[in-house]
């Protein structure tokens, strides 16, 4: 096979949307608007250094640290940043806690406001005008739909998201878990867990 073929052999594998991606990265670099090495350093930062582990790690630490979690709820940038997990973090994110009686849910109804620095990047869902439009008007509804069923009297709390504020939510640990590593209970927190569609569950690790 000469390489003319392998390279089409490759790309047989990517999807059309990766294919598109891989055009466009061409043509910039080509025209010298993009530098690869600039764009391989971003992919790492968000495969390593920003994504959803951080804040798994930070829902983590609360819950093993009772002095961290105040922190965290009376000014969550300045505790993450002060505990060393992570370099930088938005001015305005707000720590939300989902309590026996209360389920809290992050959206942003205008775009797609977002806590990259902890979270990484954004799920194709959640930037979806019928999430945007729903988990304001039947919460419940949108729940289900991620297969989380709460009680009828447990109010859920949504709070919009904008450019200025953003959220996480500090989900209530599972049951079963106490006397667990800081570390082994990171594992249970998903990215939908922090956002308020997701519940930590002892099977989470798979579903990362």
């Amino acid at each position: 096979m000469s390489a003319h073929d392998d390279d089409h052999a490759h790309g047989a594998e990517l999807s059309e949307t990766q294919l598109r991606v891989r055009a466009l990265e061409t043509i910039l670099t080509e025209k010298g608007y993009v530098d690869p090495a600039a764009l391989d350093r971003i992919v790492e930062a968000y495969e390593t250094r920003i994504g959803p582990h951080i804040g798994a790690r930070v829902v983590a630490r609360a819950w093993v640290d009772a002095g961290f979690k105040r922190q965290l709820m009376e000014n969550a940038a300045e505790a993450i940043i002060a505990a060393g997990l992570a370099d930088r973090v938005g001015d305005h994110l707000i720590a939300v806690e989902n309590t026996e009686r209360t389920h809290n849910m992050v959206v942003c109804t205008l775009c797609s406001c977002y806590p990259w620095d902890v979270l990484g990047l954004p799920p194709t869902w959640y930037k979806a005008a019928p999430y945007r439009s729903r988990a304001v008007i039947d919460p419940r509804g949108v729940l289900a739909d991620f297969g989380v069923t709460l009680p009828d009297d447990t109010e859920i709390r949504v709070w919009d998201s904008t450019a200025e504020t953003r959220f996480i939510v500090v989900p209530m640990q599972p049951s079963g878990t106490d006397g667990w590593s800081e570390a082994q209970l990171a594992t249970l927190v998903t990215r939908d867990c922090m956002v308020g569609t997701g519940l930590p569950t002892p099977d989470a690790k798979a579903q990362r």
